[in-house]
């Protein structure tokens, strides 16, 4: 498939099954290629991923839902949770994070561009995350992307023992979607690009 087409397909899906197209080993694969494929400033390579599956996806969810309730009035609290419902009838979820550690050794070996290694860490895990999800929607599962960091941060790291010097970028739920993507609008392109000779 052309990959503008594959960028097309990506979207944002809220209704996902737990189920799969392909075989869990399958996805694993495809994450791995891209964790291994995607660029990072100066190769640093600084982006993690830990992908969640079965009763590990299920608690995640349920450590969002203990976490929102000390923050979300108990008489506001169904919208969210029906929305948390929904991530966690998905198949899985894909946490990214960036290792600190690396961004800060490169700050070290590199103090010229030491200010600037966050914000490639930041760009090099957004690409991370933009080809995940690209290359799931191209074999038919579907994904949204998440962000309940930091108010989950340390309940993740305990859970699922994060090592120290990861800091929790997004989390990514995916599954099998079986309602179609919500319409989406376009700023027009003038606005966004220009063409100058």
């Amino acid at each position: 498939m052309v990959f503008t087409e594959l960028i097309r397909r990506r979207r944002s899906r809220y209704s996902l099954a737990d189920q799969l197209p392909i075989s869990q080993s399958e996805v694993a694969k495809i994450i791995e290629d891209c964790v291994k494929q995607t660029p990072s400033a100066f190769n640093s390579q600084s982006a993690r991923v830990v992908l969640l599956e079965a009763a590990a996806h299920e608690q995640l969810w349920q450590l969002v839902k203990e976490a929102l309730q000390k923050v979300v009035p108990a008489e506001n609290f169904a919208p969210t949770e029906e929305k948390l419902k929904a991530f966690a009838a998905a198949y899985g979820t894909i946490l990214y994070f960036d290792d600190e550690t690396v961004v800060q050794s490169f700050q070290e070996k590199f103090p010229l561009y030491r200010e600037h290694f966050p914000q490639w860490a930041q760009q090099a895990n957004g690409m991370l995350q933009f080809a995940v999800w690209t290359a799931l929607a191209e074999v038919g599962i579907g994904a949204s992307l998440q962000h309940y960091n930091p108010l989950i941060d340390a309940a993740v790291a305990e859970r699922f023992h994060i090592p120290a010097g990861w800091k929790l970028v997004a989390q990514m739920p995916f599954g099998t979607p079986y309602a179609p993507a919500q319409p989406k609008t376009f700023v027009p392109l003038a606005q966004r690009m220009r063409v100058e000779k």
